[in-house]
C-alpha cells in the first residue's frame, strides 16, 4: 500500500487489519485490529489524526481527513459505505455512514446510529445514539429498528470476515481470458441487502 510518513510520524496498522494495496495512508493514521480498508481510501493523517478502533471498516473510495487538534475517529465495529467522506469528526461504536454520506467538523454519528446514504451531516450536528438521519442536511427521521440493527451488525461481521479473508488470500494476478468451467463460487452468507432482509423477515 502506498505509506508515507510527514514530519517523522508514521502510520500504524495491527497486523491483524487488511489495508487494500490501492489505499493510501498518511502520517498520524492508527489501524486497529480486525480493520478493513478498501480499494481506493484515503487516510490522510498530515494535519489531525485519524483513527480506526477494532473491527471497524472503511470501504472503496472513502477520504478521511481533518484539522490539527481534532481527531477523525471510527470506534469498534464502525461501518463506512464507499465514497463517504469524514472530516474532523466521531463515529461511534456500531454506528453505519452510508454510501456517499458526508460527514462534516465535530460533528458526532452516535453508537449503533445510521447515516442513510447521500446524507450531509453539518458541522457539529449531534446523531443520537440508535437514530436514522438522512438528507441534505440530515435530519432525524426516528429509531433504528432490532431488523436494521442486526442487518448493519451482520454486514459489519462480513467485514471482517472478508478482512481475514483477503489477508489468507487476496494477491495480485493477470486476469484469465476466459471464465474455467469449475470457476468456484464466492461465499458470503449474511451479505444482504436491507430491502432482501425485509422481505424475509
Amino acid at each position: 500500500m502506498p505509506c508515507y510518513a510527514i514530519d517523522g510520524v508514521i502510520p500504524v496498522v495491527d497486523p491483524t487489519a487488511f489495508v487494500h494495496p490501492s489505499a493510501v495512508l498518511i502520517g498520524d493514521v492508527r489501524i486497529g485490529p480486525a480493520c478493513y480498508v478498501g480499494p481506493h481510501a484515503s487516510l490522510r493523517g498530515d494535519f489531525g489524526t485519524i483513527v480506526l478502533e477494532r473491527g471497524a471498516n472503511v470501504q472503496d473510495n472513502c477520504v478521511m481527513h481533518g484539522f490539527p487538534g481534532r481527531p477523525t475517529v471510527v470506534e469498534e465495529n464502525g461501518h463506512i459505505g464507499h465514497g463517504a467522506i469524514l472530516h474532523s469528526c466521531v463515529v461511534r461504536r456500531d454506528a453505519l455512514v452510508g454510501m456517499n454520506a458526508v460527514v462534516m467538523d465535530d460533528a458526532e454519528i452516535g453508537a449503533e446510529a445510521i447515516v442513510a446514504a447521500m446524507s450531509f451531516v453539518r458541522a457539529g450536528m449531534r446523531v443520537a445514539p440508535r437514530t436514522l438521519v438522512a438528507g441534505t442536511p440530515a435530519k432525524l427521521l426516528r429509531t433504528v429498528t432490532d431488523d436494521e440493527l442486526a442487518w448493519k451488525k451482520e454486514g459489519t461481521e462480513a467485514y471482517h470476515d472478508l478482512a481475514r479473508r483477503c489477508l489468507a488470500t487476496h494477491v495480485e494476478t493477470q486476469p484469465l481470458t476466459e471464465v474455467e468451467p469449475d470457476r468456484p463460487a464466492l461465499r458470503a452468507p449474511g451479505v444482504l441487502p436491507l430491502v432482501a432482509t425485509r422481505k424475509t423477515s
